[in-house]
């Protein structure tokens, strides 16, 4: 038995959605699960000579005889995760999907107020995902949950007690987090940060993981430093520099070019 748990160690773009995949497709985790925040941060997937951009579906989803799930710390919208079933429809990822009862849910009014605002949109410079509004309705008891939405009914899992059973029968779990370390709402470059914390202690919290049942926590970087949106970068290049270097990224779920240090 072995509970793995995956995260970032810069601001998020370091390449997990590509670990992920292939640690996934090569040990063959009975449980995969999804950990982080929501549907603004995007995994990379690259798998036969086709490549997804994933907000909610796990990146392990190529390991196709495991079980996915998406935990109860996770904000989810159904938009994004019903598009994600029909682009990975070949891989059975909507027979496949957990989605946890009390997963909070992502409206188009949580949406709207994302864009609109001020200091998040043009400030910080979030996704516009809707995922700051939703948290904060979270924390103020005025959000509904998956539980409560007709349309997930047939995905809803008690994920904590599907994982710590398997974990209890000796199966192997990989927990998936998102967006990195240093965009930790405690932790990360504040308030240039994601809208709760990113590190490995909160990703086993959001699938109801305890500590003494993880046996390992892989953290990946890449060789260089990138990030979306605004906030201190102190080794920054200029993007002229950073094409010459061939260094040229954009964000999964924007679109936006990342800054290059």
């Amino acid at each position: 038995m072995t509970c793995s748990i995956l995260v970032g160690g810069a601001w998020g773009d370091e390449g997990k959605g590509k670990c992920i995949t292939y640690l996934c497709d090569n040990d063959k985790p009975d449980i995969i699960a999804r950990a982080g925040v929501g549907p603004n941060a995007g995994h990379s997937v690259e798998f036969n000579g086709e490549k997804y951009g994933l907000r909610l579906t796990p990146s392990g989803f190529v390991h196709t005889d495991a079980k996915l799930m998406i935990g109860a710390g996770v904000l989810v919208n159904p938009d994004v995760l019903f598009k994600e079933f029909e682009d990975l429809k070949k891989y059975n990822v909507k027979e496949r999907m957990c989605v946890d009862p009390r997963c909070a849910i992502i409206t188009e009014d949580h949406m709207d107020r994302d864009k609109k605002s001020e200091h998040l949109a043009k400030k910080i410079g979030s996704t516009g995902s809707g995922c700051g509004p939703a948290n904060s309705d979270r924390v103020l008891r005025t959000v509904g949950l998956a539980k409560d939405t007709p349309e997930l009914e047939d995905y809803l899992t008690d994920v904590s007690l599907e994982i710590n059973e398997a974990i209890d029968d000796g199966e192997d779990v990989f927990i998936e987090g998102s967006q990195g370390f240093a965009l930790s709402l405690y932790y990360g470059s504040y308030p240039y940060v994601t809208s709760k914390d990113t590190t490995a202690s909160t990703f086993a919290a959001d699938v109801g993981v305890g500590p003494t049942k993880v046996d390992e926590v892989i953290n990946v970087f890449k060789a260089y430093i990138s990030r979306v949106g605004e906030g201190p970068f102190p080794t920054e290049m200029t993007q002229e520099e950073a094409e010459s270097k061939g260094l040229e990224e954009y964000g999964v779920v924007t679109g936006r070019r990342r800054r290059i240090g």
